[in-house]
């Protein structure tokens, strides 16, 4: 893998979109939506002091708060059942927020829909179900970018420069591909929204340790073009090492928080969630 701290300082904003225009990945779930508010100050993104669950159900997040910042990478572990792909959920708003705030680019998201959030720049790619099987890998990128109404076509060379083997099989069925191939249509049609933040839920799931570190390569290229990536990841201790954030979750709080390189000499950490 290539050095997670060498310096991001170069950063090629032409993949994310400084006005938050696109349209996001993922199974959004049609919501209710009220206003966005000026809120400003504080990361680039952050879910703070969150409470939620789903319907009427109980609480499964505990005055939770998770953020991300302008080209780094926060990264959201913890054991099974901890919590981690809830607080990436009510992050995009597809659960009920009882209590807490979400902001994005100093404004308040709180009350927005999912759909609503990905106007305004967040791209969100979920662990399953996150590609067109039966399209083309090219057709998968062209609905990525479905509502922009200029030339994406620059969009959609980048991303092949990012994934060389998503050009080499473009005219082929997402659903032909590999599971690592898979994940690399999902994130590029994540990327064809421009967005301005990417959240992506478990994305090495069922990889093999040689993709994983493949794809973990690329999302740190991601992140050194200037796009903010908060991501739910299952291999705590390869997560930590390309984080500049991450947050432990137990029992749908946050149970330890701090830099990725801090977070793996924490003994208490390595003990309980890294096998020691």
């Amino acid at each position: 893998m290539s050095d997670p701290y060498s310096d991001r300082g170069n950063k090629d904003l032409s993949l994310g979109n400084a006005k938050g225009m696109g349209m996001g990945m993922g199974n959004e779930m049609p919501r209710a939506s009220g206003k966005s508010h000026a809120a400003p100050g504080g990361p680039f993104l952050i879910g703070e002091n969150m409470t939620a669950g789903y319907g009427n159900g109980p609480d499964i997040l505990h005055d939770c708060t998770i953020a991300v910042d302008r080209g780094e990478i926060a990264v959201i572990v913890g054991p099974n059942g901890a919590g981690k792909s809830t607080g990436m959920k009510a992050v995009f708003g597809m659960l009920d927020m009882r209590k807490g705030h979400v902001r994005l680019d100093g404004e308040d998201i709180t009350a927005l829909s999912p759909q609503d959030r990905v106007s305004k720049g967040m791209g969100f790619v979920p662990q399953n179900a996150n590609i067109f099987t039966s399209m083309t890998v090219e057709e998968n990128l062209e609905m990525g970018a479905f509502i922009r109404r200029d030339d994406f076509s620059d969009t959609m060379a980048q991303v092949y420069d990012l994934f060389p083997i998503l050009k080499e099989k473009r005219l082929q069925a997402a659903g032909e591909l590999s599971g690592g191939q898979r994940q690399q249509v999902a994130v590029g049609r994540a990327l064809m929204t421009q967005p301005k933040v990417l959240m992506l839920d478990e994305p090495t799931a069922g990889v093999s340790p040689i993709v994983m570190d493949e794809l973990f390569d690329r999302i740190i290229e991601v992140a050194r073009t200037g796009i903010p990536i908060l991501m739910v990841e299952q291999n705590a201790r390869q997560a930590l090492e390309i984080a500049d954030q991450g947050y432990v979750l137990v029992q749908g709080a946050n149970a330890y928080s701090g830099t990725g390189k801090d977070l793996l000499n924490d003994p208490d950490v390595r003990k309980s969630f890294l096998g020691g």
